[in-house]
Formats: C-alpha cells, structure tokens, sequence
C-alpha cells in the first residue's frame, strides 16, 4: 500500500486491537443510529414513525480518511409490530475500501406493564446481508518501488490477492427497556443486543483459512431525570465487545428549552483510552441536528495528536395527525 496509509493503518492496528477498537464501524452518536446498537429499538420512539441519517469522517489528518454514512427508519403499527430498515457504508484507505451493510428487522412491543402501561419491553430479530470489498489496483506494494525513482507503476507485483469482495448473510437480535411514564421525574431506559450470530465468514484476515467473523454484542442504557419543567439531565452509557475488542462509553447530556418549538441539547460523552467527544444537538418540533467531535486521546492520542473527528446526524420523528407523544425514555441527539 502507500507509505504513508500503510504506516498509519500498522500503527493504528498495533494501537487499537490491544485498546477497544472492533472489527464493525461505530458512530458517537449511537442512539442516532438506533438499529445499529439493537434491534430492539425499532419502533421505540416518540411518534409513529422514526428516520435517521448519520455521517462520520475521521482521521483527515494523517491519512485517506475513513468515511461512515449510515440510515435508519422504523415504524410503529397497531398490532405490537415494528418494523425497520438501516444501512450503512463505510469507506476507508486508498484501497477503497467499503464495508456496507443492510438489514430489515422485526419487533414485537406487546409486553407493557406498570401505570396505565406505559413500561414496555421490546424484542427484535435483524435480517440482512453484510459485504466487503477492495480495489487493489491503488495499492502500491514494497516490490514496485526501487532506490532510485521510487515507485514503479509499470512493475507487476508478486503479492497476488485472490479474493476483493465478499457478501453474507448476517443475523441479529436484541430487546430493549423503556419507560413512558409521562409524570415520573426519573425513567430508565435500556437494552441488550447481539450481532453477527451466524458468524459470517471473514476471507480477508487469510488466504488458507476462512475465519468466522467475532459476534458483536451490546449493553446499553441509562436514566432521564426531569430536574424542572424545563431541564433535564441524560446520563448514559454503551459497552461492546467484538473478539478480543471492547468498547465503553460513557457521558452525560442536559436539555432545555432555547426558544419557541426549539429544544438545546449539550453533552460529552468519554470513549475509554480512545476519545474525548462533547456534542451539541438542537430540536426544532420533530426534527434533530445533532453535531459531535471526538477528540483523541489514551495511548491513540499520545501516538497521533491532533487527529479527531467529525459527526453530524439528523433525525426526523413523525405522527399520526391528533395522535399526542408518548415520550419514551430513548435518547435524541
């Protein structure tokens, strides 16, 4: 590959695989890509009707950077089915490399209970194919270059790379918590998730031998505590494990009122021995732009200063003409 990209991928290898990087991509603003932390979040909104849009870039400092745009919708229905979709795409490195996903998932949200039930438990299955590919023609390897004019675009390499692409089918399930008690100053909300269950199939870790690709699983949740009329406090947290990988963030976020149907929404949130990142949303009636910066730090940041990156997401919650909110305790950035 390139010098300097393959430098930094070695480095950034070393450095995160030992740390909490996961072979699946991720954004800050989790819960903006809500299908992508759990299944069982579909249908889990404030309205009827839910879509998200979510881009990513990071480390345009030091490299190509890498690219991660993802889409999310679902949708409530009389009969305790949701239903959703998302997709993602992530591209990385001078190779072009993408990793892509789409998925359809299912949910059943008929166990309520508690005050006029308005605690309910969700449970999801996720259905979908998951691909990868290269272009190897931009890479640029150690025997194309010599001591005197460098690299060499004429000269054939001897490393031969037998497979670029690869599609499976990918299977994923979850349930999730979620209080809508609309008169308690406190509400808890929550899940579990489990991704890849049937292990697809990874070619590009080795020629000789196809190894399964790591089951992701997810822990997520946190509380809303109504402080006023007018303020509130969110304190959350996500734990992953992919592997040997493990991934914990944790953060707090306040909102208030800023004017007239608009919503201020500000917090930080702490990817342990990875990344500072402070976000700031703004609601405006149903919509949800929510800006986040990851700052580096840990062994990442002392290795690399100065690399960071940005996130931007939107978010749209619609509803039936007359029909009110039912304001479950599920995050909006």
């Amino acid at each position: 590959m390139k010098r300097g990209s393959l430098l930094f991928f070695l480095l950034f290898s070393g450095l995160c695989w030992r740390a909490i990087a996961q072979t699946d991509p991720h954004f800050s603003q989790f819960y903006a890509y809500p299908l992508g932390i759990n299944p069982g979040l579909a249908g889990v909104n404030e309205g009827d009707f839910r879509a998200n849009a979510v881009y990513r870039t990071q480390w345009s400092q030091v490299m190509t950077p890498f690219v991660t745009k993802g889409l999310s919708a679902d949708i409530v229905t009389p009969k305790n089915l949701n239903f959703g979709i998302n997709l993602l795409d992530q591209s990385a490195g001078d190779g072009g490399y993408h990793y892509q996903h789409g998925y359809l998932t299912i949910a059943y949200s008929g166990v309520r209970f508690g005050e006029d039930d308005n605690q309910q438990i969700t449970f999801g299955i996720q259905v979908g194919a998951l691909a990868r590919k290269f272009d190897p023609s931009n890479f640029q390897f150690g025997d194309q270059w010599n001591s005197i004019s460098g690299y060499d675009p004429g000269v054939s390499s001897a490393d031969q790379l037998r497979r670029t692409s690869s599609s499976d089918l990918d299977l994923g399930a979850g349930v999730s918590y979620a209080d809508a008690r609309e008169l308690r100053a406190l509400r808890f909300f929550g899940g579990i998730a489990a991704f890849h269950l049937n292990r697809p199939q990874d070619p590009f870790v080795t020629q000789s031998i196809a190894q399964s690709l790591p089951m992701r699983l997810i822990a997520h949740g946190g509380f809303q505590w109504a402080l006023t009329e007018r303020l509130s406090i969110t304190p959350q947290f996500m734990v992953t494990k992919q592997g040997t990988a493990m991934e914990q963030m944790a953060g707090v976020s306040i909102r208030t009122p800023f004017a007239s149907s608009t919503d201020l929404v500000a917090g930080v949130n702490y990817r342990f021995n990875d990344a500072l990142v402070p976000y700031l949303g703004i609601g405006y009636q149903q919509w949800v732009f929510g800006f986040a910066y990851d700052v580096a730090a840990g062994q990442i940041g002392k290795a690399l200063p100065g690399t960071s990156s940005l996130e931007v997401s939107l978010s749209y919650t619609g509803r039936k003409a007359g029909r009110p909110i039912r304001y479950l305790s599920c995050p909006r950035f």
